[in-house]
């Protein structure tokens, strides 16, 4: 039986076919990542009115959170030199921590790395890591320096020369060493008490800083989203978050023991941030594009920028100096209750990372 020869057009037809079959389609999926969303969760209409209800409701738990550490002088064991305020304060610690690293960290990694941005440079360089490791180490340069200019400048950390022991004539130098030691002794302690009241200064000072950038770019994002079901979900997130971390950086504004209009103006500006972020991006709404590449790089950056300070003073600020401070080295006990809560807190946190 004699086989009819194969026309060129046939054998390329069947060889195009088999490439269709064989080899998976190209995933084109830059033009769809980008453009509006849509589905039957899209509803501007219906969004506008749990953007409100989000900005109250963010709005009260924030100052709820931020304002209960400052009124607890007249609890007395929720006063900063007990056990139970060292133990709330880690569990806030933990939340802060688990802020850096379970939500905006990754937040700015799916940002740098969309395909709505080009291939070069940021497919290839890891932008977030790079941006967070100097964020962190800025934040440290601005702690060192900023604890050195605030302890010069109230003559912090130095003794008088009569109290030194530097006196001229063997007499004044007898009285120092004799009648003069619990005076030195006490001097120095409080020497130390305000080196220390300088520490907690810059600490709340640092933190709130980096705890206001990433408000207003979280509230950005929810403000500018008409997607309903994570809305939603982002609502309530968002109270937890900040109730627990205003709890964090109340008690490091009670501890710096700032003068009420101090106090009150850092509160608000806690407490303030994500609601006004929220009212931003419903403004911005109609230009504000979550996938467009402007939008893509500059809370990317940010967001990578915010998890290094963040994880910095949670660790360093915060746990570090908790954990290795006088009180908890005199008490494993209250070692391990602390750890207990810290966990629990990057715990919590870190279960809120599947809806927000």
């Amino acid at each position: 039986m004699s086989t009819l020869p194969l026309k060129p057009a046939t054998v390329l037809f069947l060889l195009l076919l088999t490439f269709s079959l064989v080899v998976p389609p190209a995933l084109s999926v830059a033009p769809e990542e980008c453009t509006e969303d849509s589905g039957d969760c899209v509803n501007k209409a219906k969004a506008l009115p749990l953007k409100i209800i989000a900005i109250a409701s963010i709005l009260i738990t924030s100052v709820i959170g931020v304002c209960a550490p400052l009124f607890t002088h007249s609890i007395p064991a929720l006063h900063p030199d007990r056990d139970l305020f060292v133990i709330i304060k880690c569990f806030a610690a933990g939340i802060i921590l688990a802020t850096g690293f379970m939500h905006v960290l990754p937040d700015s990694f799916d940002m740098l790395s969309s395909q709505c941005l080009p291939e070069v440079p940021w497919h290839k360089f890891p932008f977030t890591g790079f941006v967070a490791m100097l964020s962190a180490l800025v934040t440290m340069m601005v702690d060192s320096i900023s604890t050195s200019v605030y302890s010069r400048k109230n003559n912090v950390g130095s003794l008088p020369d009569s109290e030194s022991g530097k006196g001229s004539g063997s007499g004044q130098e007898v009285t120092v060493v004799t009648a003069g030691h619990s005076h030195i002794h006490g001097h120095l302690h409080e020497v130390a008490a305000s080196s220390q009241l300088v520490r907690y200064r810059v600490v709340a000072m640092v933190l709130e800083l980096g705890i206001v950038v990433h408000s207003v770019v979280i509230g950005l994002g929810l403000g500018a989203s008409n997607n309903v079901c994570t809305i939603r979900g982002l609502v309530a997130a968002l109270c937890f978050h900040q109730m627990f971390e205003g709890m964090g950086l109340g008690g490091c504004i009670l501890q710096a023991e700032f003068n009420w209009p101090k106090k009150l103006v850092m509160a608000f500006f806690f407490a303030a941030t994500t609601p006004f972020g929220i009212a931003l991006g419903i403004l911005l709404s109609r230009l504000y594009r979550e996938n467009s590449p402007n939008a893509l790089i500059t809370v990317g950056l940010l967001n990578a920028a915010s998890a290094g300070l963040l994880i910095y003073m949670a660790l360093v600020d915060l746990l570090a100096s908790d954990f290795m401070g006088p009180k908890l080295q005199r008490s494993i006990k209250l070692q391990i209750k602390s750890y207990a809560a810290a966990l629990l807190g990057a715990g919590g946190m870190s279960i809120l990372a599947k809806w927000a």
